[in-house]
């Protein structure tokens, strides 16, 4: 009896220690994300085990399980006797991405205009009346998250499980893309209008108008990235 009761212990220290280490795991991928987001970890730059773990108090075991995740889901590259480095995403693999990308807004789009309801237009509406808010290129740090929210929105409306896992899976890789992309010159206010059209398009609940309006924003999106490439500019978010 007594052996059992401490083994029971054991077990419990040990899955109390496994969620413990998940938690600051979880933490550690939030704030490399957030790193690469703002401009801190560009692409190409070494992740460095050290640091993380000096920088924000965590164990190396929760940094480098950190490190596996996002590698998982595409951030970062490990390398052998080398280390952890943020992607690069070259230009062809950017092509792909947006072309994927357009395909799953437009059947986002097209899924959810039929049986779109009133209080989700509404939010939607919300979603873009803040973004307007921070359309400066300067508050790009706010404006940013708030976009990704607005657009994972309207796939999770869909209420496609499948399609939703894809999608988050594709944009999280899309987040080095658009890092490089802060587009100047009234960029993020062209994109918030495009918002607003897929919100209007989404609101007649027409499948074929609400397809045409996703899928056009994300091309717009790329219009801009090669343009911003072409003039040496920073590129903008869809």
């Amino acid at each position: 009896m007594t052996d059992f009761r401490a083994n029971g212990s054991d077990t419990a220290q040990t899955a109390i220690g496994f969620l413990r280490t998940t938690s600051l795991s979880s933490l550690v991928q939030e704030e490399i994300v957030r790193m690469i987001l703002s401009g801190e970890l560009d692409a190409g730059a070494q992740v460095k085990e050290f640091a993380i773990s000096d920088r924000l108090g965590v164990g190396r075991s929760s940094v480098r399980e950190a490190f596996r995740a996002l590698e998982e889901a595409g951030l970062v590259r490990l390398e052998k006797n080398r280390g952890v480095f943020v992607r690069e995403i070259g230009d062809d693999e950017a092509e792909e991405m947006y072309a994927v990308r357009a395909g799953l807004d437009e059947l986002a789009g097209r899924l959810l205009a039929p049986r779109i309801t009133a209080a989700e237009i509404d939010e939607l509406r919300r979603h873009v009346d803040e973004l307007e808010a921070w359309l400066a290129p300067d508050a790009f740090a706010t404006y940013f998250p708030l976009n990704l929210r607005f657009h994972d929105r309207i796939v999770e409306m869909t209420g496609n499980r499948k399609l939703l896992v894809v999608y988050r899976r594709l944009i999280n890789e899309m987040h080095l893309l658009r890092r490089r992309g802060l587009l100047r010159g009234g960029g993020l206010l062209v994109s918030n209008d495009e918002h607003r059209s897929i919100v209007d398009a989404l609101a007649s609940r027409d499948a074929d108008t609400a397809a045409a309006a996703m899928r056009d924003h994300v091309r717009s999106g790329r219009d801009r990235m090669l343009a911003a490439v072409d003039t040496a500019t920073p590129r903008s978010a869809a």
